[in-house]
């Protein structure tokens, strides 16, 4: 029994074991308040427009622990990619490092995301302008994103099995098509989705300036990864 807990522990580093559990809690938490006492969390804590006169600049790392109450998809497919590419990355990087980086794809993907509302905001009528700045975005996508980005460039020629494929996908057109699909899916701006695309896509490149930078001042400190 004890060799059991202990090698299954062993599957989750401290940084990437916390991250799921807080985001589980907290989960639960927005669910229980909004479902009992009508008490929606993300008006607080989710990313709101700066405009908004519900905005707060701590939002821009609460909202990446937040989720749809409604959705246990939403939170379960999340964590479920940290649990498989984050906790690999945290053995290679460490606890510091990788909570670092966890952290900031986060903040660059609600960044660019609220800058993808004011650049879109320019462009509609008054009535639908309001409809987009008074949106508040969360989610731990964003971070989630930077994950798989880091995992394509440090582990590119890793096999993956992505269902419904019944054949391997290398890391790196794995990582490479995904963005593409948000990208298309995001200029697209279909009626209806209310995914953060442009998000995702700023998880991911927050990630690239942060490995290249990590990279080249690990090659002059004579490490290498």
């Amino acid at each position: 029994m004890n060799n059991y807990r202990n090698s299954f522990a062993g599957l989750l580093p401290l940084v990437t074991k916390n991250i799921i559990i807080i985001n589980g809690i907290i989960w639960l938490s927005q669910y229980v308040f909004l479902s009992r006492a009508g008490i929606d969390l993300s008006q607080f804590f989710g990313l709101h427009f700066p405009s908004s006169p519900d905005f707060r600049i701590y939002q821009l790392v609460t909202y990446m622990f937040l989720h749809d109450p409604y959705s246990f998809s939403h939170v379960f497919f999340n964590m479920f990619a940290v649990f498989m590419f984050g906790r690999t990355l945290e053995q290679i990087w460490g606890p510091k490092r990788f909570l670092f980086y966890y952290l900031i794809t986060g903040i660059g993907a609600g960044l660019i995301q609220l800058l993808v509302i004011f650049i879109r905001a320019q462009a509609v009528i008054p009535q639908e302008m309001f409809s987009m700045i008074d949106s508040v975005t969360v989610g731990a996508s964003g971070a989630v994103f930077g994950i798989l980005l880091a995992f394509g460039m440090l582990f590119p020629n890793a096999e993956l099995f992505i269902i419904p494929f019944p054949f391997p996908i290398k890391a790196k057109w794995f990582v490479i098509g995904y963005g593409l699909l948000e990208l298309v899916f995001g200029v697209a701006n279909r009626s209806g989705d209310n995914v953060a695309h442009f998000a995702h896509l700023g998880g991911m490149l927050f990630g690239i300036f942060m490995i290249l930078y990590w990279r080249n001042k690990d090659r002059k400190d004579g490490r290498y990864y």
